[in-house]
């Protein structure tokens, strides 16, 4: 089993959370946005223990840092542009994996409308990877800066994101004889307060007409040929590091304490 965790950093120092919630749950893979912790800084908390260290592995992109817990000769860049990075994972025995890691602008500067062209070109990439790699073994995690249910994420030229392991296990749809590969979102079952843990990853109430409060920003798609591998219980939003909460007594984001971004944990049977 690898362990894959996700949090966007908020620009904060947070290395030593991070480090707890790496040791806590033995992260092997660990993929930050908006990360301005130095390097050497993030390593030294981060390896604070003889039998747990933690590498960088090289990378072009300006938004996405990942450190694994083995040798960056098995994480090797396939694709890299400042908003997204495509590594193939090569575990010795093990079927290639292809990770893929994006941060897509936000709200506050995009449009709805852009923001989901935004989501066809990065379809169109994976796609193009895929392609040339032979196989579509293909997760990809980030913030999307987009909720499950938006147009970039479920449209066929976009993110073509489904919300159910049935529906992806058909491989693909057809729209104007034109076919489109699925991706499983299992963000949408840990919606709302029938979910296990917060109902969101990130939380905004703003003074308008129609505010979600909740967000679902922080996601984690699944190709369906990763289906078998990939369980839903391992995937989780965590809201406490121990005893440490990331969250106010409202139950949202505690700022002063983390990130406005919550992080999320998830497995691949590898």
């Amino acid at each position: 089993m690898m362990t894959f965790l996700f949090w966007n950093l908020n620009k904060k120092p947070l290395e030593r959370l991070v480090a707890d919630l790496a040791e806590l749950h033995e992260v092997d893979a660990l993929i930050l946005a908006e990360n301005e912790i130095p390097t050497h800084v993030m390593l030294e908390s981060l390896n604070r223990r003889d039998d747990f260290m933690f590498h960088q592995t090289h990378s072009q992109s300006e938004k996405i840092v990942i450190y694994t817990r083995f040798s960056g000769d098995f994480l090797q860049e396939v694709f890299d542009s400042p908003r997204l990075t495509i590594r193939r994972l090569r575990l010795p025995e093990r079927e290639e994996v292809l990770l893929a890691a994006v941060h897509q602008p936000d709200k506050f500067h995009w449009r709805d409308d852009s923001q989901s062209q935004e989501c066809g070109a990065l379809a169109l990439k994976i796609l193009s990877v895929e392609k040339q790699e032979g196989h579509g073994r293909t997760v990809l995690v980030g913030d999307f800066n987009m909720n499950p249910f938006e147009a970039g994420m479920v449209s066929a030229i976009g993110l073509n994101a489904v919300m159910t392991r049935a529906l992806a296990e058909r491989q693909q749809r057809k729209v104007q004889d034109r076919e489109y590969p699925f991706f499983y979102n299992p963000m949408w079952g840990h919606f709302g307060d029938a979910s296990e843990g917060p109902p969101g990853t990130y939380y905004n109430r703003r003074s308008e007409h129609v505010v979600y409060f909740w967000n679902m920003f922080d996601q984690v798609l699944i190709r369906p040929a990763l289906l078998s591998i990939f369980r839903n219980e391992e995937l989780k939003i965590l809201s406490a590091i121990g005893e440490r909460s990331l969250v106010t007594t409202r139950g949202v984001p505690d700022r002063s304490v983390g990130s406005d971004h919550l992080p999320i944990l998830f497995s691949l049977d590898l």
